[in-house]
């Protein structure tokens, strides 16, 4: 490759032709502008669930439940508070989604053995 066509200021470059003969196809596509990476992970979620025969849409959900927002799961009271401190220093939009800070068990965890045993196991000699 030359220089010319690796760097290119001030205009939007073109496929060099050595490129384009030797590639199988490529696709190209932005979302609405604000998280690249996001809509990039989502649309791969959406190729690898395809079965490669039908271009219908598949079951993918556009967005996560938390969609383009960072998340912070602090595990103190303490870290909680210093998060609390960050959002008041730093402006952004927040939101509280799960304001109850204990952290339980489904009833549906088995919190008992199901031999029953306690204690180390003896092996056999």
């Amino acid at each position: 490759m030359k220089i010319n066509e690796i760097i290119i200021e001030g205009k939007i470059g073109k496929i060099p032709k050595r490129s384009e003969y030797a590639s199988k196809g490529e696709w190209s596509w932005r979302d609405d502008g604000i998280d690249r990476i996001y809509n990039l992970n989502r649309i791969m979620m959406a190729a690898a669930k395809s079965d490669g025969v039908s271009t219908e849409a598949v079951d993918v959900p556009e967005q996560s439940w938390f969609g383009k927002h960072n998340i912070a799961r602090p595990y103190t009271e303490q870290e909680h508070i210093m998060m609390q401190s960050a959002f008041n220093t730093i402006d952004s939009e927040v939101r509280h989604s799960i304001p109850d800070h204990r952290s339980m068990e489904l009833d549906s965890v088995n919190k008992v053995s199901p031999t029953g045993r306690t204690g180390p196991i003896k092996r056999k000699s």
